[in-house]
């Protein structure tokens, strides 16, 4: 048996009864007395008080209070874990109160030098300017999703809009569970509108059971954090009555510099999509003018319409200017 394992196991016997004869935890663990002394006093200098009893054979118990999950932590460990569990909170997952449980549980069997260091810090959570309040999920709604993203399974569920208006059914493959600034997010495939889509895990209902089996698909571009924050990038772009997508042929990170609040999704090395909204459909098409690269429009109509009338209007605008320019240069 590994050190690790055997250590373990020792502390979860010595924390199943009051006391154990050395030679019962040898026999236990199948080694000799002189481990078992020795794995004892690696426990004592993690922290965990072990007294040693009198007897004919000798023995060990673990000091009454100092319960806790037989978990084996350095000092830089056990306070990052302590922190984290300070400052989980601000996750906004429906964890608030098994947290503080959690710590409490811990902080109790720290070493005094690792509970002075941990009582010195002070977490505070506050929002960004403008920012809604973190809406809490709850920890069995977010288990679910976890579990569907781990088993590879579809998931059916309702999702609330933002508004007033109906849950609406979606059916999606779950690839993805994202955290960022305090909220939860589901990124999937979904298969009615055969299209990536991101969740707002607190508005998200799951419905039983889970469906079948698929095989996982790669994100355009490869890389999930670049792929979820372009979207985040073009949240507000829900805001612009006219919005449109068109196809560039230059490298997503060539555009995301320039793409404002633009949605930007890889398609492969050479090319990628930009979604924009704007307050009118010229507007819009001349937004996109401002790439000085091959585009074709991916949609909606209105936007292609749009790239033809500015079109007409530049290329009359070249013919006036030629036009002018020819006619100086003959007097």
């Amino acid at each position: 048996m590994a050190t690790t394992s055997r250590l373990l196991t020792l502390l979860s016997l010595l924390q199943a009864r009051r006391d154990w004869p050395g030679s019962v935890l040898a026999s236990r663990l199948d080694v000799s007395d002189r481990t078992v002394r020795r794995d004892i006093d690696r426990l004592r200098e993690m922290g965990y008080r072990i007294e040693t009893t009198m007897g004919p054979d000798g023995g060990y118990r673990l000091d009454a209070g100092a319960e806790m999950p037989p978990l084996l932590f350095d000092d830089d460990q056990a306070l990052a874990v302590a922190i984290a569990l300070r400052a989980a909170p601000a996750l906004g997952a429906d964890i608030g109160e098994a947290a503080v449980r959690a710590l409490a549980t811990m902080r109790q069997v720290l070493p005094s030098r690792l509970r002075h260091r941990l009582d010195a810090v002070d977490v505070t959570t506050v929002g960004r300017p403008g920012e809604a309040p973190v809406a809490t999920v709850p920890l069995d709604g977010l288990l679910t999703l976890a579990q569907a993203v781990r088993d590879r399974v579809t998931v059916r569920f309702d999702y609330l809009p933002r508004d007033d208006g109906e849950p609406q059914p979606r059916r999606i493959e779950p690839h993805h569970l994202v955290a960022s600034h305090g909220r939860w997010y589901l990124l999937g495939w979904d298969l009615d509108r055969e299209d990536w889509r991101l969740f707002s895990a607190d508005r998200l209902r799951p419905r039983a059971p889970h469906g079948a089996p698929f095989a996982p698909r790669v994100v355009p571009g490869g890389d999930v954090d670049a792929f979820v924050s372009a979207r985040f990038k073009g949240a507000d772009t829900n805001e612009w009555p006219c919005r449109g997508t068109v196809l560039l042929h230059a490298p997503a990170r060539d555009v995301l510099p320039f793409a404002g609040d633009g949605i930007v999704t890889a398609i492969d090395d050479e090319r990628c999509t930009l979604e924009v909204g704007s307050w009118s459909w010229g507007a819009l098409a001349a937004s996109f003018g401002r790439f000085e690269m091959a585009m074709e429009v991916v949609g909606p109509p209105a936007l292609a319409e749009a790239f033809a009338v500015q079109a007409e209007r530049f290329a009359r605008a070249a013919s006036v200017a030629s036009a002018r320019n020819s006619g100086a240069s003959h007097e």
